[in-house]
């Protein structure tokens, strides 16, 4: 049912007999590069998201602090007012 190694095999060597071996090296070479690219473009992408992340949480924080100064300020006018 399943493929076996001696067909495995007959496929290689027509695929080499199609392309060459040199093909076969520029195309392995372009594709592990093109894979190497992309590994880097997602570990980037991870990086700015985590980046992004911190710098949110920061503005949270100083956004809260901001809430609370005002609304102190706020309290304590309406205790003058009255």
């Amino acid at each position: 049912m399943g493929i076996s190694v001696w067909q495995l095999l007959i496929v290689l060597a027509i695929v080499v007999l199609l392309f060459g071996t040199k093909r076969l090296k520029s195309i392995g070479s372009d594709l592990g590069g093109a894979i190497k690219g992309f590994k880097k473009a997602v570990d980037d992408d991870e990086q700015k998201n985590q980046q992004g992340d911190a710098d949110f949480t920061e503005h949270q924080k100083v956004d809260n602090k901001n809430k609370t100064a005002s609304t102190t300020t706020t309290q304590s006018d309406v205790k003058e007012k009255s």
